[in-house]
């Protein structure tokens, strides 16, 4: 597993509940670290590890935890690149549905081998969408809830209204359904080319 993941959970952990916990959680998967390195490998069994302790020192499914960190990395201010950078899928928040195919793409681009599943977006008329998530064996499932954290959290960005349920799928695909109730609930965030002008 990718580094990155791994850091992305740690600091999810650390800066929503604080150091004292993540050391809780440490202390429970047995890690013998206290810290992930973001450009580094680790075997895929610490990564479960690490949300099997998280589940139960904070007392809460792997689901809701995973769905948080997806919302965590769009909408925490000290994410705010990763935010920009998905803004550029489109200036609405269809069209930046229908770029979430290229994501996988651009996202090897910065970082070659990060293992992002493969994501094939359907229409259903009438609003609703399907998103298919090809799960990478050595991810596992659970990055559909990932996935359902960040689309919340960019609906909101965009300022559309959107219901999302994960619709469970097999060992190697996840189904997400996304209906889309309005496309302009409110005004959503400033958005501008220039870094550092939105808010």
């Amino acid at each position: 597993m990718h580094g990155l993941i791994n850091r992305a959970i740690e600091r999810f952990i650390r800066d929503t509940y604080g150091r004292d916990v993540w050391a809780l959680i440490v202390a429970r998967a047995g890690l013998g670290f206290s810290e992930f390195e973001a450009m580094l490998s680790y075997e895929p069994a610490l990564t479960c590890d690490v949300l099997a302790g998280a589940e139960q020192v904070l007392d809460r499914t792997r689901d809701t935890i995973l769905e948080d960190i997806g919302t965590y990395l769009v909408s925490h201010p000290k994410l705010d690149p990763l935010r920009r950078l998905l803004r550029f899928g489109g200036v609405d928040f269809v069209e930046f549905l229908q770029s979430l195919d290229e994501l996988p793409g651009r996202a090897r681009l910065a970082v070659p081998d990060l293992d992002i599943p493969n994501l094939e977006l359907s229409a259903h008329g009438g609003n609703i969408y399907q998103l298919r998530c090809d799960v990478p064996t050595a991810a596992g499932p659970g990055f559909g809830h990932v996935l359902v954290g960040v689309l919340r959290a960019m609906a909101d960005d965009y300022g559309a209204l959107v219901v999302l349920d994960h619709a469970g799928g097999g060992k190697d695909v996840e189904i997400l359904q996304i209906q889309l109730l309005s496309e302009a609930y409110s005004s959503g965030k400033m958005f501008d080319l220039a870094a550092g002008q939105g808010t």
